[in-house]
């Protein structure tokens, strides 16, 4: 058995990366399960792995669940199409507007819910508001691309907005509320200049003048076909939708916070999480008689699966050798200093993310920096670093997250086309120079705090 140990988990891993990049419009659960099964059959993960895998990811899965259940629940207030309505009017008629407005709503949605679910219900949005405009692709092109890119790079400034952000911090033994004094500053300057930069290379497309919309944004849905979590339009009255929408988005916001000081008090966060969802839950069965029940089929639980596999595999490598090699060629220059940890650290993170998909390449990464002996603030610096490259400068290649793989096959089924080249083109000059940015002022942020 232990012959075929490491060319098996190496197989399983290859593998399921690969597949997952061939065929995103399959759920990466399935090839990721598939996967981990083959490791365990390896040898290379025992049982008593399996359970130090589900206390590690235990807390982060409920955490995420909990944001999604938030997402379902302002859904069936008919948020999104309000929301929709709402950039239009924004816009008051001009394209510059309209790109900044995205972009501040992108990364909104995935401070209030996550990532992969801002980009869920933010590019369907978008393309309904774009189609609805009868804008050219290459102008669609430059508002779906620039809010993709926000949307998923804002998962950086907060842990709580990525599943495996969450799942690194109790690798590293990191508190929430320290990752965010830590991460906050540099990972929001990061964003504002990536923001800056998508003005600048869209700027000569984007439409002066919008042109009159078809019809009212609620009247259709938003995209061809079924919105994940759409089951209405707007269930609330036109005259009572504003104030209902303030108060629920005040509370979701208070709930984030919470979440914040429970790390502060040392109160158990993913407990906070479920408390706050539950109380949405409560107030939309009191509101539209909406029994909670619905929440079994709604909820996407091949994200725990997904979450579970990966780290299987990924700890397969890391019982096999791989974190030993890292460390052999990585901890003297890690060891340097501060700017070095986080300049390699994130550039390390940045090529294995654009490889492999950053959920495996942050873990790896994480992995390896817990057994390099490192003192705790360097450590908590080249974590943070390893986010950045795994948030941001996983987005170079559309293959980088999972994000931008769902982003691209939602484009395909709403009829925008865009190729790896148009791609490439925007995200070859932007996301090196943030990138580069943002590592740098991690390291003299980090260095002037403490």
């Amino acid at each position: 058995m232990h012959d075929i140990m490491i060319p098996l988990t190496v197989i399983s891993f290859l593998c399921t990366i690969i597949f997952i990049f061939w065929r995103p419009n399959v759920n990466e659960a399935i090839p990721a399960t598939a996967g981990a099964v083959l490791v365990l059959i390896s040898g290379s993960v025992t049982l008593s792995d399996l359970g130090i895998i589900t206390e590690t990811i235990g807390g982060a899965a409920i955490t995420i669940m909990a944001t999604i259940v938030m997402a379902i629940v302002l859904e069936s207030f008919g948020f999104f199409h309000w929301a929709a309505e709402k950039l239009l009017e924004k816009a008051s008629g001009s394209g510059i507007r309209l790109f900044w407005y995205t972009n501040l709503f992108c990364f909104l949605m995935t401070l209030f819910v996550n990532n992969d679910g801002s980009i869920l219900i933010t590019t369907p949005i978008l393309l309904m508001v774009l189609r609805n405009l009868r804008l050219k692709n290459k102008q669609k092109i430059a508002y779906l691309l620039s809010g993709a890119l926000i949307a998923t790079a804002s998962s950086a400034p907060i842990g709580v907005s990525n599943i495996v952000n969450l799942i690194a911090l109790k690798i590293v033994n990191m508190d929430l509320y320290m990752h965010t004094a830590m991460m906050f500053v540099p990972a929001s300057l990061g964003l504002g200049l990536l923001t800056l930069l998508l003005f600048a290379m869209f700027y000569r497309i984007l439409p002066r003048n919008l042109p009159t919309p078809k019809i009212k944004i609620g009247s259709y849905p938003l995209v061809a076909g079924r919105h994940p979590l759409q089951d209405n339009i707007s269930p609330i009255p036109n005259e009572k939708r504003a104030a209902i929408m303030r108060n629920i988005l005040i509370f979701v916001f208070c709930v984030r916070l919470s979440l914040f000081a429970a790390s502060y008090i040392h109160f158990p966060v993913p407990l906070m999480a479920v408390i706050g969802s539950i109380f949405l839950l409560g107030w939309r069965w009191f509101y539209l008689k909406i029994s909670p029940a619905d929440m079994l089929s709604k909820t996407p639980w091949y994200i725990l699966v997904f979450a579970f596999s990966m780290y299987v595999i990924i700890y397969g490598l890391h019982n096999i050798g791989l974190t030993r090699l890292l460390i052999y060629i990585f901890e003297p220059v890690v060891s340097g200093s501060l700017l070095h940890a986080s300049m390699v650290m994130g550039f390390l993170l940045s090529i294995l993310s654009n490889i492999f998909n950053n959920h495996p390449a942050l873990m790896v990464g994480t992995l390896t920096l817990t057994n390099m002996g490192l003192d705790p603030l360097t450590l908590k610096i080249s974590y943070l670093a390893s986010v950045i490259g795994s948030d941001i400068g996983s987005l170079l290649l559309p293959i980088g997250t999972l994000a931008t793989l769902m982003w691209m096959h939602i484009l395909k089924k709403g009829r925008v086309m865009i190729s790896w080249g148009e791609y490439l083109k925007v995200t070859s000059v932007v996301i090196p120079i943030t990138l580069l940015f943002t590592l740098v002022i991690l390291a003299y942020w980090v260095n002037w705090i403490f």
